[in-house]
């Protein structure tokens, strides 16, 4: 069977391929259809939070199958009850009632949805920069032109400000601003971290206009050092979306909401079919069980720091900022990042862009420090043999 053939001629082209077909993994590495190894510090965009065919999550999903793979949310399901009730566990009191999906853009588009339900208010206000999915609500408050662009019109009444701004969110925010939505760390732009005190400032900001706080953290969750990124500022907010890692691989997107907006959501305003089926939920729940045994938020938040330190060790002319929290890092380049991700990958190592010149790393939890120290060699190799190319050129 030619893998690469039969997609490329079968697939809608919508993503720029790599050109390895990726057929097994353990851990935090990979193997492709020649049997070349990799590590992986992209766990598949953030979602294999675990590493690949985790022990625990397999043996649940394993036995969960046996017993009943999905259940409307109209019927009650012990699977699902057994979730809610641990996820419950490590939210703030007011944050006490979840819907599910299935993907992140799905679980944005319930939080808004319910933002402008519970507010009766339609202005939504979003920050440059920021990627919240590619649906349509969730792309209106996307605010990438390349996203954007090719299927104006999109949903009205959303408006975008600069990221960090408190000044600029303020002279934005009125009484007709239903949400603001944010993500705690913007992940698609490369890794660019809010200023202290600016998610403490946007709290303020939406209390004392009546708007509700909704924080994306389909990217962060679970992978900055603690479960969630908020937790970092206290800055808790009214509606928290998360996905990608949180079943370590099982499609699962989940909406969280305060007692306050939930009693004003009309029953029956939205739905999802394979939202919260017991299999999703049997993984979600050994993701969970799994942190906390093995305290991984500890381990990402010990190895997250490591992975800067010698990243900024490196003194690269080529670099031009390094930045991160927890395991959600990324190198900034003085160029742009595509030779490099090439270069690493022919060199064993899957990492992502994060804009035209940004390599983000998004590895499991359970990355360890001898794959970080041959990471950042190699790629401290690769910048210091284009900077000798470049002045080899000039002489």
């Amino acid at each position: 069977m030619d893998i690469q053939q039969i997609e490329d001629t079968g697939l809608v082209r919508m993503y720029a391929k790599r050109d390895i077909a990726l057929v097994r993994g353990e851990g935090a590495r990979l193997w492709d259809s020649d049997g070349r190894q990799y590590h992986d510090f992209a766990s598949n965009y953030g979602v294999n939070i675990l590493g690949h065919a985790d022990p625990e999550v397999t043996r649940a999903i394993t036995e969960q199958a046996g017993r009943l793979l999905s259940c409307h949310q109209s019927f009650y399901n012990d699977a699902r009850a057994a979730y809610v009730e641990r996820l419950r566990e490590k939210l703030p009191a007011e944050l006490g009632r979840v819907f599910f999906s299935n993907s992140g853009a799905e679980c944005v588009e319930a939080a808004l949805k319910f933002a402008r339900a519970a507010t009766g208010r339609t202005h939504v206000l979003a920050a440059r920069r920021g990627y919240h999915g590619r649906t349509y609500g969730a792309l209106s408050a996307t605010a990438d032109k390349k996203y954007r662009e090719p299927y104006a019109p999109l949903v009205p009444d959303f408006a975008h400000v600069a990221f960090g701004s408190l000044e600029e969110l303020e002279a934005a925010i009125t009484r007709d601003t239903a949400a603001v939505i944010l993500e705690p760390v913007q992940g698609e732009a490369g890794v660019h971290l809010a200023s202290p005190g600016y998610l403490e400032g946007v709290r303020e900001l939406t209390r004392t206009h009546g708007s509700l706080l909704i924080l994306d953290e389909v990217q962060t969750g679970f992978r900055t050092g603690k479960l969630f990124a908020w937790e970092h500022t206290g800055a808790a907010p009214d509606l928290l979306c998360l996905s990608k890692g949180i079943a370590n691989g099982v499609p699962m997107g989940v909406t969280i909401v305060s007692e306050e907006v939930s009693e004003k959501l009309p029953p029956g305003t939205h739905g999802n079919t394979f939202g919260g089926a017991p299999l999703a939920c049997a993984a979600a729940l050994a993701v969970l069980d799994e942190i906390e045994r093995r305290d991984l938020l500890s381990q990402s938040a010990s190895t997250g720091a490591y992975l800067l330190e010698r990243l900024r060790g490196l003194n690269a002319g080529g670099i031009r900022d390094v930045r991160g929290l927890g395991l959600m890092v990324a190198v900034e380049l003085r160029e742009r990042a595509t030779k490099y991700l090439r270069a690493l990958q022919e060199r064993g190592f899957i990492a992502l862009p994060g804009g035209a010149t940004t390599i983000r790393f998004l590895p499991p939890l359970v990355i360890e420090r001898e794959a970080v120290d041959t990471l950042v060699d190699t790629l401290g190799e690769l910048l210091a043999g284009t900077r000798e190319k470049a002045g080899t050129a000039a002489e």
